[in-house]
């Protein structure tokens, strides 16, 4: 294996970040950043080019489907992962092109992690993972592998699981609820997950207020397990280029990406639907909204997008 020169390995970095530059989940006033404002990531894809290992990237996310209704089509994965596969895969792919060894990915499903806080059995969180998994063999997402609770700590329950990995990687409540305080950033982690929560919940019978007041609790809890699925992943795989769904700062362990290239940061395949305009351009809305602009597309017999 040759070993590239310092020279080489610096400009080698550097074309691989710009190639994930246009993808980056960014914060309001965060947008366009040169690339030495990546120190964490460029250090990391170092460690790769250095040796001339192809690149791992880690990305947690592609948990399950939300559980309302309005929001998504079903518990299963539809078109919104498919083509959210397509990218990762195909980012992969393009990487090769300045980066001969190439690159592969590690989705590392978050689902089991904090089911219990947003209401999804483990069984349909498997059912999940069972066919997204079978469509990356479907769809030959050759550079695309998968990782999840069911990977570690042996034949333990996923209850006992989480209570093992919450105990060793999360933070205390009160460290995290300063946390909200002091970072913006966290602090719009926090406003975002106490808003999926409030969207995620079907048939609440009690006051608007009341559900606000528990959807805040139960978004520390969400953000406590990430942080210790997070701390896992880096414990299970600590040379890996450091991925996120939610936006990251400039300068942070971990790079944001968007999956599909829409206006909001925030919204994800698995709290959405596909419908794909009449040119052809897919955009994420929630299902009832889909419904009423689009004519239902079926793939393998169940649902998957709208066309509209």
């Amino acid at each position: 294996m040759l070993v590239a020169t310092p020279s080489t390995v610096e400009r080698t970095t550097v074309d691989v970040l710009r190639l994930l530059l246009p993808h980056r989940r960014h914060s309001p006033g965060d947008d366009a950043p040169a690339p030495e404002a990546f120190g964490p990531q460029l250090a990391q894809l170092a460690a790769f080019v250095r040796t001339g290992e192809p690149i791992l990237f880690t990305l947690p996310g592609f948990p399950c489907k939300s559980p309302n209704p309005a929001k998504v089509l079903g518990p299963l994965p539809d078109e919104g992962e498919r083509l959210s596969l397509r990218f990762l895969d195909e980012l992969c792919s393009v990487i090769e092109a300045v980066y001969p060894p190439g690159a592969r990915m590690l989705i590392c499903s978050d689902g089991h992690i904090f089911g219990d806080h947003v209401g999804v059995a483990d069984a349909t969180i498997d059912a999940y993972g069972t066919e997204l998994r079978a469509m990356i063999r479907r769809e030959h997402r050759t550079r695309l592998t998968t990782f999840d609770l069911g990977d570690v700590l042996g034949e333990l329950g996923y209850d006992e699981k989480r209570r093992r990995v919450h105990e060793e990687f999360a933070p205390a409540v009160d460290d995290l609820r300063a946390m909200v305080r002091r970072e913006e950033n966290v602090a719009r982690l926090y406003r975002g997950i106490t808003r999926f929560l409030v969207e995620d919940t079907a048939g609440h019978t009690g006051t608007k207020s009341a559900l606000q007041r528990e959807c805040r609790r139960r978004a520390y809890g969400v953000i406590q397990r990430s942080i210790a699925w997070s701390g896992l992943i880096a414990t299970q795989f600590p040379r890996s280029v450091r991925l996120s769904i939610h936006p990251q700062p400039a300068g942070s362990a971990k790079f944001g990406i968007r999956l599909l290239d829409i206006e909001d940061q925030w919204t994800t395949p698995w709290h959405s639907c596909v419908l794909r305009r009449a040119d052809g351009t897919p955009v994420l809305l929630p299902h009832h909204r889909a419904r009423a602009l689009g004519t239902l597309v079926r793939r393998d017999g169940r649902p998957s997008h709208y066309v509209g």
